[in-house]
């Protein structure tokens, strides 16, 4: 459902996209590539300089190389257009700190932890924040998720899939957990 018209009139100011595209390789790893655009609509001047409208002030783009297990066994990270162009890029090597994380539970604060404030970019973080979930969404469907001893990493990720609803009910009834009022309501004792 689309969000309601607008209650004013409006002028655009600024965009942001970001992209996320997953590729299966010939080697059996799978690389996931994020891209950061963020563009002003009218003519920009910030201290690193200016834009005219229309042209990237931000353009930051990640790759994450993962295996089945979503281990990150290599990072790139470039930077094509930001506001200091000569300082902005120069973080980019550090994101090869990434492997030999495992994107899953926590790879949220670990990256925080890594690139948090002065130890990173803003913006390449942000790309990366959103990533996680891009590597999740490339390795739907393959190994990841469909253990018989461990829970599948999506389950209790948000409100849909919650442990104790009704769709791990009907699609994954061995993770299934009623809620405690159920379960104590069914306890004949």
């Amino acid at each position: 459902m689309p969000l309601p018209p607008p209650t004013a009139e409006r002028d655009p100011v600024h965009g942001r996209t970001i992209t996320l595209r997953g590729y299966r390789r010939s080697d059996g790893l799978w690389d996931v590539e994020g891209h950061l655009c963020d563009v002003r609509d009218q003519h920009f001047v910030f201290p690193g300089g200016e834009r005219p409208g229309g042209e990237a002030i931000h353009s930051m783009r990640l790759r994450l190389t993962v295996d089945s297990t979503a281990l990150i066994v290599d990072a790139v990270a470039s930077t094509d257009a930001a506001p200091f162009p000569n300082a902005c890029g120069d973080i980019a090597p550090d994101y090869a700190r990434l492997i030999g994380l495992r994107v899953g539970p926590g790879f949220s604060r670990q990256t925080a932890r890594l690139f948090g404030g002065v130890r990173g970019c803003t913006h390449m973080s942000e790309l990366l924040r959103t990533m996680g979930t891009g590597v999740l969404q490339t390795l739907a469907g393959t190994r990841l998720g469909v253990s018989e001893t461990e829970k599948p990493l999506q389950l209790d990720g948000c409100h849909a899939l919650a442990t104790d609803g009704p769709r791990v009910a009907a699609f994954y009834p061995r993770w299934y957990r009623p809620k405690r009022e159920e379960a104590e309501a069914s306890d004949p004792s």
